[in-house]
C-alpha cells in the first residue's frame, strides 16, 4: 500500500503493482514470445527470490515463488570477513573484530575483493596502517584468490537451490521444462553462481541486460 500512496503523491494513476522479478521479465522482453517458462534468479545484497512464471504474448502470469529473505551479497561479504579476520589472526596474533573502525575498513575491502574476483582470478586485500603493534603500524596485506572466494562461499550458492526447486515443485515442473533463466541481483555476476544454476536448470542463464539494471 505505501508504494501506491507514494506512486500517487508522485502524480501517477496507479493501476496495480507488479513485483521485482516479473519486471525483470519484462525487461528481457519475454512479453514478446509465447508460452514460455520461465524462472528468475533474483539473488541481491540482502535477499534471494526465485519466481517461476509462465509467459504468453500479452500475459505474465507467476506460478510459484520461493526465496530467502536471509540470504544475499551481505553473507557473501560475511564470509570473507570473517577469512580476513582469522587470516591476521593467525599472522599477527591480533583480533581484529571487536575494532568497529577497523570493520568497516575490512568490510569495504572484503567487497570490493569479491566484485573484482568476478572477473579476475586474483586481487589483493590492501589495509595499510589497520592497527598498532609493539614495534609500529601494522599493515594488512593479502593476495585472494577466486578459488579461495569461492571455497568459501559455495555453501550459500548451494543454498540457493533449494527454494529453487522447491518453486519448480510448487509449479509441478522440473528444471528441463524451464525454457529461459533470467539473473537478476548483483551476486549474479558470480561466475560460481552463474554455473551453479547452469547446472542445476541444464541450461546457460540469459546474461543479455545488466542484473544491477534489469528491475529498473
Amino acid at each position: 500500500q505505501a508504494t501506491k500512496d507514494a506512486g500517487r503523491i508522485a502524480g501517477f494513476d496507479v493501476k496495480r503493482i507488479i513485483n521485482e522479478p516479473t519486471v525483470a521479465a519484462l525487461a528481457y522482453g519475454f512479453n514478446k514470445k509465447k508460452d514460455e517458462k520461465i524462472a528468475v534468479y533474483d539473488l541481491g545484497g540482502g535477499t534471494f527470490d526465485v519466481l517461476i512464471l509462465e509467459v504468453s504474448a500479452d500475459t505474465v502470469e507467476v506460478k510459484s515463488t520461493n526465496g530467502d529473505t536471509h540470504l544475499g551479497g551481505d553473507d557473501f561479504d560475511q564470509k570473507i570477513i570473517h577469512w580476513i579476520f582469522e587470516e591476521f589472526r593467525k599472522e599477527q596474533g591480533v583480533d581484529l573484530a571487536k575494532d568497529e573502525m577497523v570493520l568497516q575498513r575490512v568490510r569495504e575491502a572484503a567487497e570490493k575483493a569479491k566484485h573484482e574476483l568476478s572477473t579476475s582470478m586474483e586481487t589483493e586485500i590492501n589495509l595499510p596502517f589497520i592497527t598498532q603493534g609493539a614495534s609500529g603500524p601494522v599493515h594488512l596485506v593479502k593476495k585472494f584468490t577466486r578459488a579461495q572466494l569461492e571455497n568459501l562461499v559455495s555453501d550459500l550458492v548451494q543454498q540457493t537451490l533449494v527454494p529453487t526447486q522447491k518453486a519448480l515443485d510448487d509449479a509441478g515442473l522440473k528444471p528441463a521444462d524451464i525454457n529461459e533463466v533470467i539473473l537478476v541481483g548483483g551476486m549474479t555476476r558470480m561466475p560460481m553462481v552463474q554455473a551453479a544454476v547452469e547446472k542445476f536448470v541444464g541450461k546457460k542463464p540469459d546474461v543479455s541486460v545488466n542484473p544491477d539494471e534489469a528491475v529498473a
